[in-house]
């Protein structure tokens, strides 16, 4: 019987291959990546890199690995308690972003605006496996809705941050950043009112 999904490989090519794709989706964007030019960065022969993972897609969904466990990161942040969780969620996001382990993440962001995959990627993780699941172990009504409406502001966040740029949120400590769109993220997560329907 023929072997189906990914080809199996050394360890250390695929490893440069994943590295260079991280770097070149970053810095480009998924719809600006080729392969010739993941291929390029690795120094290594185009038809290699469709060897272990197929197509653009393939190598794209291999690159972006979510940086943390939702089910270890959600009783972290509810550990403190319900006071200064909007905060806390920022922060948690803005260093999980920035931080080394982030970077595909930060591809991910930056193919956001040109890709309706990665767009797709990065709402559904950010909205299912962290938020959902932060809201309803809150056990407060219409739990998506609340995930939702903290999505909405993180992913804009991180739009403004790190891709559109645009001040003063390029430069603002995330200390900053906790304190004017943390109170916000409390709201949506812990106030009745919040999820009230205008008469």
């Amino acid at each position: 019987m023929a072997r189906t999904g990914r080809r199996p490989g050394t360890g250390g090519t695929q490893a440069k291959i994943l590295a260079a794709a991280r770097s070149h989706f970053g810095e480009v964007g998924y719809e600006r990546a080729t392969i010739r030019g993941i291929a390029a960065a690795a120094k290594v022969d185009p038809k290699l890199v469709l060897h272990y993972f197929e197509s653009k897609e393939g190598i794209f969904l291999a690159a972006v690995e979510f940086p943390f466990d939702p089910s270890a990161a959600i009783p972290r942040l509810l550990e403190p308690g319900l006071d200064g969780l909007g905060a806390r969620l920022v922060r948690f996001f803005l260093e999980t972003w920035e931080s080394p382990a982030g970077s595909p993440m930060l591809a991910l962001i930056r193919s956001v605006v040109s890709s309706e995959r990665a767009a797709a990627l990065l709402r559904d993780f950010v909205t299912r496996e962290v938020l959902t699941r932060l809201a309803e172990a809150l056990e407060l009504d219409q739990p998506r809705l609340r995930a939702s409406l903290v999505g909405s502001q993180l992913v804009g966040l991180a739009m403004l941050r790190y891709v559109v740029k645009i001040e003063p949120l390029p430069s603002a400590s995330p200390a900053r950043l906790a304190a004017w769109i943390g109170p916000t993220l409390q709201r949506y997560l812990t106030d009745p009112a919040a999820t009230t329907s205008p008469r």
